[in-house]
Order: structure tokens, then C-alpha cells, then sequence
């Protein structure tokens, strides 16, 4: 728990969350398929909890059909709902801190903070030494930061591209993982973490670009003590090749809405992987990178709140990727996204519920869990009950809600990371009709989570990695 920024009775009245972590659950016994779970709570029996979710997501639904007054219970929720709705949509996003100023080379950059720059691959030749030439070339003083390349065991020619660059830099570090070491990104993040000296570390994917000023940009949001990561836009490259990547960079928008307006109003700021910075006290305080989840960005972002840091956004600069260009790939990405956002309410419910973040972040994820996950599970028993009594949805007015919010997010969002573009009828229909295209692609989530959600509570966990190939498309125009 960050001391200095905590009175002393919080400091006394909360555990740290590392050694509530650290516990051996004695209650159920882990399925027998799924990973070892004594290093956390909460991660026995995760598809029993989430067969349970699934019966009384799929029963209260069909109980409301039931009922004379449950649409008329679905409305009063979702008007408690909406007040949140009201709050995110009308708040001010917060300023952006003015970036450090300063030569390079002269005394007072000694205050700066230190910086390692982390990026894992496997099988990236074709877009890793884009990147490490990027981090390399950051305009910050050379002693204050380092690069960490980690080899995860690449069996194409990254390793060459890897010692060619690290002789070409002295700021290059390369660590090469051996046969048998296990744990995936994270695993490769947690065995780099005790050779790295910065005081904030930042974690890119290997097709990603950035700007020579981004160090400088976004690093004095860590001047506020309760700040333990920030998390950069995405933007995707290829946004114009097709359809999915099209769909892509509105879901970027929407994001961006959501994550800079849930901040505004005290809710939850999240982690995307790509482009996270995490400032390394509070990495440590809450028990570094989850080995036993598929997307440790959003298992970090519950950690991180439940400890006590917040999150902040920025939009500049952003961090460009790759778009997945193939229903298929876009199709396992998506899954394993909605997988690890949904294994994270199975695994740290207790502590949600124990309102440990504070009412306003609690009460924001539960909005955000409403709408992104019961929601979709709600879909399938709630048509079926409305073509059998042939009546409206019970969930009509959640739904109603739900797209609302998307369809003005995703305006917004396109209208903020295109600040520049004065908006004129053009450019707002062409706004208009990139949000009704994005708002149709979006419409793959309820399926998504409605397969997860029957998926992991009948199979057993195999923690399997499905690897989005980067071509190196796309550049970024410096």
C-alpha cells in the first residue's frame, strides 16, 4: 500500500494486497484441469462460479418474463443506471500535465524518473526492430532509461534481429527465456522484472510504434503519488484496409471516451497491455504480472484498484498497432479478451464486493459489468421468452442504454482523437456513418460474451494462446 499517499489509519485498516493474494484458499479444491491456484484467491472452482453466474444470469431472466412487474424492475435498474450514464457522459475529462521540458544533457533532468521499457515477443521479426529503434531513439536522457527486449523462446529469426540491434544500442538489453520457462507474457514480464532499474515500466506489443517525445508527454502524470499506471491510446495503422479493422478503430474511439469520462467521474481506468506504463511500487505491492490469466493487463487493472492506485488515460500520445484484418483472428483476439475480462469477476469477487476500491469505482464496474457482460449472457433466455409470450424484451431498456451509450461514445471518441479536423456537415455525417458502421461491428461482443460465459462453465480452463500474426504494416508519420 503507497504510504505516501494513504493516512495512517487506511494504512492500519487495509491489508496490502499482495499478502491477501498470497493466501492458499481453504475452501474448494481447484478443478483438477485448471491451473495451480493456490497463489490467489478465488481462482478454485472458477467454472463452478461460473456455472452458477450463468444459472442465475439465464433464471432471472426468464423469472422476469414470468412476473407481472419485471420489465418495470428492468426499467427502475436501468434509471439508477442511467444516473452513472448521466454523470459519465456529462463530465469534463481531466487536463493533460504539461510535458517535461529540458535538454537532455543538462542538470535539471536529474529529477526525472527512471524508466524501463519492456517488450516480450515470440516470432515478431517482421515488426520488432521498428519498434526497438523507436523505444531506443526516445528523446530522454539516455541514463534515465533502459530497453528490455525479452526472446520468448522465437523460433523465426527475431533472436538475430535482436543481437544485430542490441550491438547497434548500449540502452538495448536482451534476455533470451530457455526451454521449459512457462507463464506466457507474463511469465516473461515477471523474469525480466528484478534485472530492470526503472522506477516506472512500460510494457509494449512488438508491432507497436511510438514518438520520440512520448517519455516526456506522459510521464508527469506519475507526479501524483496515487497514479500507479497509465495507460496510452491505441490507435490501429491499418484502420483503412477493411471492414474488421474499420470496426477496430471505432472500438479505439469508444475506449478512448469511456476511459477518459470513467476517470473524470472517480470510476475504473483500465490497462490495454499495449502501450502501459505501471509505476513499479505499486506493480510489486499488489504481487507483479498474473501467470494464471490470459490477459494480464486486466487482471493488473483490478489488482491496481483494489490496492488503492488509480488509473490514469492519455490520447496523446497514442501507440499505434496493427488491426486484426480476419474474422477468424479477430475472432479468437475477442474471445480470449472477453475470457480474461469475465475471469476476473470469478476471481476477485470477494474483494469487489467488499467494496475495498471505494464506492464510486464500485459502483462504476458494476454499470460497466451490467452492460458489457450480464447483459449479453441476459440476450439469449430473454428473445427466447419474448418470442414464447410474444412480448418486448424484459431487457429492452438495458439494451436501449447499452447502444445509447456506445453510439455517442464512439461519436465523441472519433471527434476527439481527430481534434484537429474542423468539424463541418461533411465531417460530421462521415463521423456519423464511421459511428453506425462501428456501432453494427460491436454487435460480435454479445456473441462473444454469451460463448465465453456457456464456455467456461462447462469446459474445463487450458490456459491456450492463440498468436496474432503482425506483418509490419503501417507507419507512423514522425
Amino acid at each position: 500500500m503507497p504510504a505516501n499517499s494513504r493516512v495512517e489509519d487506511d494504512a492500519q485498516r487495509l491489508k496490502p494486497l499482495k499478502s491477501i493474494l498470497a493466501k492458499v484458499p481453504d475452501s474448494q479444491e481447484p478443478d483438477s484441469q485448471e491451473p495451480d491456484s493456490n497463489s490467489y484467491p478465488g481462482y478454485e472452482g472458477r467454472r463452478r462460479k461460473a456455472a452458477l453466474l450463468l444459472a442465475i444470469a439465464w433464471s432471472s431472466t426468464i423469472a422476469l418474463h414470468l412476473i407481472s412487474w419485471g420489465f418495470w424492475l428492468v426499467v427502475g435498474i436501468t434509471a439508477l443506471l442511467c444516473i452513472q450514464a448521466l454523470r459519465i457522459c456529462f463530465a469534463r475529462p481531466r487536463a493533460i500535465p504539461t510535458p517535461l521540458q529540458g535538454d537532455r544533457e543538462v542538470a535539471e533532468t536529474e529529477n526525472w524518473p527512471t524508466v524501463s521499457l519492456l517488450v516480450a515477443a515470440k516470432n515478431e521479426e517482421a515488426v520488432i526492430g521498428r519498434l526497438l529503434r523507436m523505444l531506443c531513439n526516445q528523446n530522454y536522457p539516455a541514463s534515465k532509461y533502459e530497453v528490455w527486449a525479452i526472446d520468448d523462446r522465437s523460433t523465426d529469426k527475431t533472436p538475430a534481429v535482436l543481437e544485430e540491434l542490441a550491438r547497434e544500442y548500449d540502452n538495448l538489453k536482451v534476455l533470451r527465456r530457455q526451454g521449459g520457462a512457462g507463464g506466457g507474457k507474463s511469465g516473461a514480464l515477471n523474469q525480466v522484472l528484478p534485472l530492470t532499474k526503472g522506477e516506472i515500466l512500460a510494457v509494449f506489443d512488438a508491432d507497436a510504434q511510438v514518438g520520440p517525445d512520448m517519455l516526456r508527454q506522459l510521464l508527469p502524470l506519475f507526479d501524483s503519488s496515487t497514479v500507479g499506471a497509465v495507460q496510452m491510446r491505441k490507435t490501429i495503422v491499418n484502420a483503412d484496409l477493411n471492414f474488421w479493422t474499420q470496426g477496430q478503430e471505432t472500438e479505439m474511439a469508444l475506449d478512448t471516451f469511456f476511459q477518459q469520462q470513467r476517470i473524470a467521474v472517480t470510476g475504473i481506468g483500465e490497462l490495454r497491455g499495449n502501450g502501459q506504463f505501471v509505476r513499479r511500487s505499486a506493480l510489486e505491492s499488489c504481487g507483479g504480472w498474473n501467470e494464471l490469466t490470459i490477459t494480464d493487463d486486466l487482471d493488473l487493472t483490478i489488482r491496481l484498484h483494489l490496492d488503492g492506485w488509480d488509473i490514469e488515460f492519455v490520447a496523446f500520445p497514442d501507440v499505434l498497432e496493427e488491426g486484426v484484418t480476419q474474422a477468424k483472428a479477430l475472432w479468437h483476439q475477442r474471445n480470449r479478451w472477453g475470457e480474461g475480462g469475465y475471469q476476473r469477476y470469478l476471481d476477485y469477487w470477494r474483494l469487489i464486493l467488499s467494496n475495498r476500491m471505494g464506492f464510486l469505482k464500485t459502483w462504476d464496474m458494476f454499470g460497466f459489468w451490467a452492460i458489457q457482460y450480464f447483459l449479453p449472457v441476459a440476450a439469449g433466455p430473454d428473445l427466447l421468452m419474448a418470442i414464447a409470450y410474444r412480448h418486448f424484451p424484459v431487457m429492452s431498456p438495458l439494451s436501449a442504454l447499452a447502444i445509447f451509450l456506445s453510439f455517442l461514445g464512439m461519436f465523441t471518441g472519433l471527434r476527439r482523437i481527430n481534434k484537429n479536423e474542423k468539424l463541418t456537415i461533411a465531417t460530421f455525417f462521415l463521423t456519423g456513418l464511421k459511428t453506425l458502421r462501428g456501432t453494427l461491428y460491436m454487435l460480435h461482443w454479445f456473441v462473444i460474451v454469451a460463448s465465453v460465459s456457456l464456455r467456461i462453465s462447462i469446459r474445463p480452463k487450458r490456459l491456450k494462446w492463440v498468436k496474432t500474426i503482425h506483418e509490419g504494416t503501417g507507419q507512423l508519420q514522425l
